[in-house]
């Protein structure tokens, strides 16, 4: 018999969505207060809209928080990596212990040459 663990998120007593890992359910319950949290906001403003594009737009800002947060210069873009990487180093770094390998590696040539 296998146990599977479940995250359900409940609003207003209504199973809304239900996730397999925590973390993922507590980020849908934040955003679904976010989106709350503005729907309220614009029905005290003195933009009229429906309730259904209330809650819709609500929900869009909410999801997108990341660009939105951007758009108000309340956070600062990411900057984006570049296509391309960049040409790897031709010249290899040289380490004491490597160097005193070739010198003694010349100097036994050079004596066994002498010989």
């Amino acid at each position: 018999m296998a146990v599977e663990s479940r995250f359900v998120v409940i609003r207003n007593g209504v199973e809304v969505e239900t996730f397999m890992d925590k973390k993922a359910a507590d980020e849908y319950d934040k955003m679904l207060d976010m989106a709350d949290n503005l729907t309220e906001m614009f029905a005290k403003s003195s933009i009229e809209l429906s309730e259904d594009m209330a809650e819709e737009l609500s929900i869009y800002l909410a999801q997108n928080r990341e660009d939105v947060l951007i758009a108000l210069q309340a956070k600062k873009a990411k900057p984006t990596k570049p296509a391309t990487k960049p040409a790897p180093k031709t010249a290899a770094k040289t380490t004491k212990a490597s160097a005193e390998k070739k010198l003694a590696a010349v100097n036994d040539e050079s004596l066994s040459e002498a010989s």
